[in-house]
């Protein structure tokens, strides 16, 4: 049985069954990232004061991503007129640069996980924070107050030492921004962390502590909650786009314009995946 409009317009939409096919499911997508950052933006304004991290995350990483989804979109577009213009090595030396550039952006965004599973951060107990202030202005270490959770938190690296089991071994973060951080005026980076700038918090004076993952609040779980659904369908628009390259290529040789308007849809997704990454990076990354 031939199924109509598959790579003809119907008379009806003007569109042939993929392109509806992928603005229907846009719509849902539309409303699943949509309910997304409005419950991130209603948890933000209702935050305690001092409770909600501000510029925690690595602009540089975020922006660079950002021209890597720009890049491929262009790429994307170029892929597929190549094929419009029935130049097949020629749509293929795109798309391969489109799955490049995905692949560029997911490593990017595993070594941004890993940093956050690498920092530390520590709430010290209000009637603790005396002991500490000095070590802590001495080495420059940014204190915010959380009133509401009755703590001071200070952000860092845990390192472990077995001899000294009820403490916690201490080294802030180089270029590390913590919660409510505001670079001094004329100070655009910190020296990096010595031997000397290494101490020890005693774990009875700690209210909690923990690596930046999801558990640590509710900040991180948005961050990869978004990010990683993000990634999840960078993945999906990758593996689409390896099958057109290799062995979807074939229904080039039976039916080129068919395959011209899976290339435009699977376009037309990767243009959502990269206009999502645009709205994600100033909601996470510049606020």
């Amino acid at each position: 049985m031939e199924i109509p409009y598959t790579f003809t317009a119907r008379p009806d939409t003007g569109l042939y069954n993929g392109k509806l096919g992928i603005w229907l499911f846009l719509a849902s997508e539309v409303m699943l990232f949509g309910a997304l950052f409005t419950a991130y933006l209603f948890m933000r304004l209702g935050a305690d004061e001092g409770t909600w991290p501000e510029h925690v995350l690595s602009v540089p990483i975020g922006l660079t991503n950002t021209f890597i989804l720009i890049a491929s979109s262009i790429t994307m577009v170029y892929a597929w007129v190549a094929v419009k213009e029935r130049n097949l090595s020629k749509a293929r030396l795109f798309l391969a640069f489109t799955i490049v550039c995905g692949i560029a952006f997911l490593c990017l965004k595993g070594y941004e996980y890993y940093s956050k599973y690498e920092h530390w951060g520590f709430c010290i107990k209000e009637e603790a924070i005396e002991k500490y202030l000095p070590e802590l202005k001495k080495r420059d270490i940014e204190v915010t107050h959380i009133p509401s959770q009755h703590v001071y938190q200070v952000s860092g690296d845990r390192l472990w030492d077995k001899e000294k089991p009820d403490t916690y071994v201490f080294e802030p973060v180089q270029n590390f921004h913590p919660v409510g951080y505001k670079a001094p005026e004329g100070v655009e980076t910190a020296p990096p962390a010595g031997e000397e700038d290494i101490f020890t918090l005693a774990k009875d004076d700690i209210e909690r502590a923990g690596n930046f993952l999801p558990a640590y609040g509710t900040y991180f779980a948005i961050y990869f909650t978004v990010t990683g659904l993000h990634a999840l369908h960078i993945i999906g628009g990758v593996t689409v786009m390896l099958y057109f390259l290799t062995i979807g290529s074939r229904l080039y040789r039976r039916n080129p314009e068919q395959y011209a308007n899976r290339i435009e849809v699977t376009g037309i997704f990767w243009h959502f995946v990269d206009l999502v990454w645009i709205t994600v990076f100033p909601i996470l990354y510049l606020t």
